[in-house]
């Protein structure tokens, strides 16, 4: 046994969807769960549970030193931070450990107001290169949930990274992959209106698609993640937290996966072997599994063309497997799948068997008040649940009774008018019975009548009670928050027209406008490329736009072109450029997506990063857009003119939709592969793959998305609209005339209505749904 192993912490993070999936993770020896209120969080459709289920939950936890982490994890709209502020002003009050966050804003707003909260990095910050791990330390995170389609080279080097910054490291080891990137999908969001970045995703990638040239059905859907067999490469690799993926899984579920992967660390780290074979974990829900990610090896057995429960054909499988024909007869598979069903039975029944005991009901809470004319008002303040009672003043009573008792400074006298009564001490200490602590009785046999002591005194006793029950902590008051100015737009008010390109030959469309011209750079490179370093150089007019994904030796030459170029702006997608930029004095503009919604996100990159402008989020409406407040000395921009990105993933789309003589995905392909076609659904609605060289394979809307209408109704809150000339997703379509359609969107932000009919008829197959939509 190494010593690796006897020495690093290494934390079981489960899932809890509900109340019951609570409890069944922590009696299975969870170190941690994670559960969401039923706001503010990116699994609406699990159950959740209230604030008040949550405080009990933790009290439960903690018995069983368990922490809970409770999911924060969606971007907010402008008009929530006044709602999010009491949430947060509730939970401080509490001793939750932790919050999992996503939007760029909350970490701002948490770190000013509520610092007592813990903050993790959510997985939909898609965390994968070494700047963004500065990037969110900087924002104020304490643990970071890495990208699922990292592989292990890549995660032992973002851990070592991470132990730099003194910053955790959080890896998914079992459960449902997104095929997309986590926080730049954007499927159900353009199609549907149900953003996954605010957890309402309607798994477009589980969806039925009509017949593929490949011959299949589900060309997108990707089997589940387990790296049960991969944990000792893991715990080598420095990874603090194991997380497991399942909040819409019942208690059966995690009951199983918690207990497998329990069993398999600690038989590890007893032993130095694994001992788990890890069957149980095909008796309950499964697509089958991969590791592929992890061992970076991106191939055709990651999909399955079944987005449903798998368990009974590998039970099937197993049985003919066992059989020496290795034939088995229709009565066999009836046989199998009637002991599959049994089994998953009895193990409902006793998961349900090993959780009906455990409680989270409100403490009982018993007060009384005793003395008499000339003593102290005495209050004993009693609790009976068998609860670990935090307090260290506790006086400990016999039995599992806690207790304590205060009394008041000043002495009981004689009193006509305010003589205290139990009606009187119910209304006064009524606000014990809070989310803790049910008030079951007020006492009061002991207490002489027509006596009072000055009210103050009762509420400093009131206090003091409130203090001791809270943990001997004061309570923290709520925070109102301050309403942020909004600062006008520079004393140029033109609202200007900025082109992105991608192509070297587009350059010369700098020569028939003065718009800005923003130059796409991939999201791949050959090791040591200099090309883009002399291309810049060449053209200072360009100011480079870097995507939103750069992994490994990809964020290497990236950040190498950011260093020898040193232009003097840039817009990123990614906040490792970002970081990178600001120690480097260069301004940066954040791209759209980056998924900036609020005014909060706004004042975090311009405050920590020297943010010079900003992207708002095409999946806003005019309404959520409309109240951002603007930060001093800064630019606000809209892309009014693109096409509709839906997601983009690290894994191949060709293979399952036409075909690939590749079997695995290599180095190559990234650089090499431009194929370009198309899916349909059932609902006869056909979406663009398109793969660019040096580009990750990426799948669009049928329509290009076009919005003339923002321009009239927030011309006051953007400094620049911006139109997309990159041809990337368009497929086989004819584009239209680039330098007319320059000159149509300078006509339209010169105030020509007239040119709306011309674009429409330029643009024949575009939406504007998302603006009218919004999240």
């Amino acid at each position: 046994m190494n010593n690796l192993q006897t020495t690093q912490k290494i934390e079981l993070l489960a899932p809890g969807g509900d109340i019951d999936a609570i409890k069944a993770a922590i009696i299975a020896g969870a170190d941690a769960v994670y559960c969401g209120l039923d706001n503010f969080n990116a699994r609406n459709r699990a159950s959740n549970i209230s604030f008040e289920q949550l405080v009990g939950v933790i009290r439960l936890a903690h018995q069983y030193d368990c922490e809970i982490f409770l999911t924060l994890n969606i971007v907010i709209l402008e008009q929530e931070f006044t709602t999010l502020a009491k949430l947060l002003s509730k939970l401080v009050n509490t001793t939750l450990d932790g919050v999992i966050v996503q939007d760029i804003g909350m970490f701002n707003l948490i770190k000013k107001h509520f610092p007592s909260l813990d903050i993790h990095a959510s997985t939909q910050l898609t965390t994968h290169n070494a700047g963004q791990i500065a990037f969110l330390k900087k924002l104020g995170a304490s643990r970071v949930n890495l990208s699922r389609e990292l592989n292990l080279r890549e995660i032992t080097a973002l851990t070592a990274v991470s132990r730099e910054h003194d910053i955790l490291t959080e890896v998914f080891v079992h459960g449902s992959l997104c095929v997309a990137f986590s926080g730049l999908c954007y499927s159900t969001s353009a199609s549907a209106g149900n953003s996954g970045n605010r957890g309402r995703c309607s798994q477009a990638c589980r969806e039925e698609y009509e017949t593929t040239e490949s011959g299949h059905n589900f060309p997108l859907n990707l089997k589940d993640n387990s790296a049960f067999f991969d944990l000792p490469a893991l715990i080598e690799a420095g990874v603090y937290s194991f997380k497991i993926e399942g909040r819409i899984k019942g208690a059966s579920y995690v009951h199983t996966v918690v207990d497998s992967f329990r069993k398999q660390i600690d038989g590890f780290i007893e032993t130095g072997e694994l001992l788990e074979d890890g069957e149980r974990l095909y008796k309950v829900f499964n697509r089958d599994f991969s590791n592929a990610f992890l061992r970076g090896d991106l191939n055709q057995s990651m999909f399955i063309d079944n987005p449903r429960d798998n368990s009974k054909n590998h039970a099937i499988a197993k049985a003919t497997s066992n059989d020496d024909s290795n034939r088995i007869s229709v009565v066999q598979i009836q046989e199998v799948k009637q002991t599959l069903y049994q089994e998953k039975n009895e193990l409902h029944d006793i998961v349900r068997e090993k959780i009906q005991y455990l409680s989270i009901d409100k403490v009982p809470l018993i007060l009384a008040f005793s003395g008499q004319q000339g003593s102290q008002l005495t209050l004993n303040i009693r609790t009976d649940d068998g609860a670990f009672y935090r307090s260290t003043e506790a006086q400990v009573s016999q039995g599992r009774s806690k207790s304590f008792t205060l009394q008041s400074s000043s002495l009981l006298a004689k009193s006509d008018k305010n003589a205290i009564d139990e009606q009187v001490l119910e209304k006064r200490f009524r606000s014990l019975g809070n989310g803790d602590y049910e008030l079951q009785s007020i006492d009061t046999q002991h207490l002489s009548t027509g006596l009072t002591v000055p009210f103050s005194e009762m509420t400093t006793l009131k206090n003091e009670a409130i203090r001791l029950l809270n943990g001997a902590q004061a309570l923290i008051p709520p925070v109102t928050l301050p309403k942020l100015k909004n600062h006008p737009k520079s004393a140029d008010t033109n609202v200007k027209l900025s082109i992105l390109i991608c192509d070297q030959a587009d350059v010369a469309l700098a020569d028939v406008s003065s718009a800005d011209i923003y130059f796409k750079l991939p999201d791949a490179y050959k090791r040591d490329c200099t090309k883009y370093v002399d291309f810049l150089a060449d053209n200072p007019r360009l100011i480079p736009w870097f995507p939103a994904v750069l992994i490994g030796k990809d964020y290497d030459v990236a950040i190498n072109i950011l260093e020898k170029v040193m232009p003097p702006l840039i817009v990123t997608n990614n906040t490792g450029i970002a970081y990178r930029a600001n120690q480097l004095g260069i301004k940066w503009i954040a791209g759209p997506f980056l998924n900036t919604t609020n005014s909060y996100a706004l004042m975090a990159m311009k405050e920590d990063f020297d943010c010079s402008g900003a992207f708002i989020s095409n999946e806003l409406n005019r309404m959520q857009m409309k109240n951002i407040a603007r930060p001093d000395n800064f630019k606000l921009f809209y892309s009014i003119y693109h096409p509709i990105l839906l997601m983009t993933s690290r894994q191949c789309f060709f293979q399952q939709s036409v075909g690939c003589e590749k079997p695995r995905i290599d180095n190559g392909c990234m650089l090499s592969c431009d194929k370009s076609t198309s899916i349909t659904n059932l609902k006869g609605m056909s979406f663009a793959i398109d793969k660019q060289k040096a580009g990750y394979p990426s799948i669009y809307n049928e329509d290009q998305f076009l919005n003339m209408q923002v321009i009239h109704d927030l011309a006051d809150l953007f400094d620049g609209f911006m139109i997309d000339l990159t041809n990337i997703g368009a497929g086989d379509k004819v584009s239209p005339d680039k330098i007319a359609l320059i000159h149509q969107f300078e006509q339209l932000l010169a105030g020509d209505k007239m040119v709306e009919a011309t674009l429409n008829a330029m643009v024949p197959e575009s939406t504007v749904s998302q603006y009218h939509a919004g999240l």
